[in-house]
């Protein structure tokens, strides 16, 4: 008995709350009269439910010249270099070299000694003259017939042989002066005058500093936009503003293993402002042709393309376009839209195809440009 009061209990308990929950505090849209949500619900925003329409800020797709920053890292050279080495084995009788000191083009800095060479060349030359008095007076026997012809060729070989051997002993003595190629800085040298030196052996370096060239590295595909004469900016470390520079030299080919393209500027330095090796940012300007640009946030990106949603008669249209430059506040847009187009900028997550929609605001573009890290 008492097993059948337990269970009639449980079966009133149940029941009454079957009937408190859907007669007397019915779930909204689905008690008596509901009609489903009105939008008000989880799940979007005020104004996104089913037959209402709903608010966005939009943009109007417009045609714009892009500045494009290409920036990268490069490293300042000397406009010449040279590292001074002696061409034979001798010993330093005099040293010109003033460590960081200007000097001209063809300065001497450096005599070896040469005082073997010296006495050779006064041999020969006796001996040159001795064949050249030789061959003027077998000349003229060999015009009365006293000689013949090749008596007088074997004595005119000994004359052009003894002039050979003075130009090789006059090509050895040059060897024995080493000449500033150009004008430029002496660096610090690393022998003293006395010192005993060989062709491996380090005197200085010579380098021209009045002008420098900036070596740097972009993108294969921004090569078209390159040209000699275009203007580059680049800034040193400890430099509070940056300098300016002109593209002078592009190498024909991509780099293999990088696949970026070499760069070399030339930079004003009569005022020693730069040092060469120093590392720079460097920061290439190109200029783009008329595009149409539309806001980042404005671009769906999908699987296999990138889309926007137009504002179009009243109602949204899904547009698939392709995309071109980036940045953090605007997309370059090569097709799928027009100058004129509305897009949508804000609820895109809540637009569907054709769903009531108008513009609250209209959007512009922030004003800074393009910037793509080359390294």
């Amino acid at each position: 008995m008492k097993r059948w009061i337990a269970i009639g209990l449980v079966v009133l308990v149940l029941g009454g709350i079957i009937v408190y929950n859907k007669v007397l505090h019915p779930a909204p849209g689905n008690g008596p009269g509901g009609g489903g949500d009105k939008g008000g619900g989880k799940g979007g925003p005020p104004g996104a439910g089913k037959g209402q329409t709903l608010s966005v800020n939009a943009f109007v797709v417009v045609s714009q010249r892009l500045k494009e920053d290409i920036v990268s890292s490069g490293s300042l050279l000397a406009a010449e270099q040279v590292d001074i080495y002696p061409e034979i084995s001798a010993r330093i009788t005099q040293l010109n070299i003033q460590e960081g000191k200007p000097v001209g083009k063809g300065a001497l800095l450096v005599k070896l000694f040469d005082a073997d060479l010296r006495a050779q060349l006064e041999k020969l030359q006796a001996q040159a003259e001795n064949a050249r008095r030789t061959e003027e007076r077998n000349k003229q026997l060999l015009a009365r017939g006293g000689i013949s012809q090749q008596e007088y060729d074997i004595v005119t070989t000994n004359l052009r042989s003894s002039l050979a051997d003075i130009e090789l002993v006059k090509a050895n003595l040059q060897r024995t002066e080493i000449r500033a190629p150009f004008s430029g800085v002496i660096g610090l040298r690393n022998v003293s005058a006395g010192a005993v030196v060989s062709p491996s052996t380090l005197i200085a370096r010579l380098q021209q500093i009045n002008s420098l060239k900036l070596d740097f590295s972009i993108p294969e595909k921004y090569g078209q936009a390159v040209r000699s004469g275009s203007t580059i900016s680049f800034i040193t470390d400890g430099a509070t503003s940056p300098s300016q520079g002109v593209v002078y030299a592009v190498e024909p080919g991509v780099e293999e293993q990088t696949r970026n393209l070499r760069i070399r500027a030339k930079i004003n330095n009569t005022t020693a402002k730069f040092r060469p090796g120093t590392f720079a940012r460097v920061t290439l300007t190109i200029q783009n042709e008329q595009s149409l640009v539309v806001p980042t946030q404005a671009v769906i990106p999908q699987t296999r393309t990138n889309q926007v949603i137009l504002v179009k008669n009243g109602k949204a249209v899904f547009r698939d376009v392709k995309t071109g430059l980036r940045t953090a506040g605007s997309i370059q847009i090569l097709s799928g839209l027009q100058v004129g187009d509305t897009v949508a900028t804000t609820g895109l997550l809540f637009l569907k195809p054709d769903v009531p929609v108008k513009v609250g605001r209209v959007i512009t573009l922030p004003g800074n440009g393009p910037k793509v890290a080359a390294n």
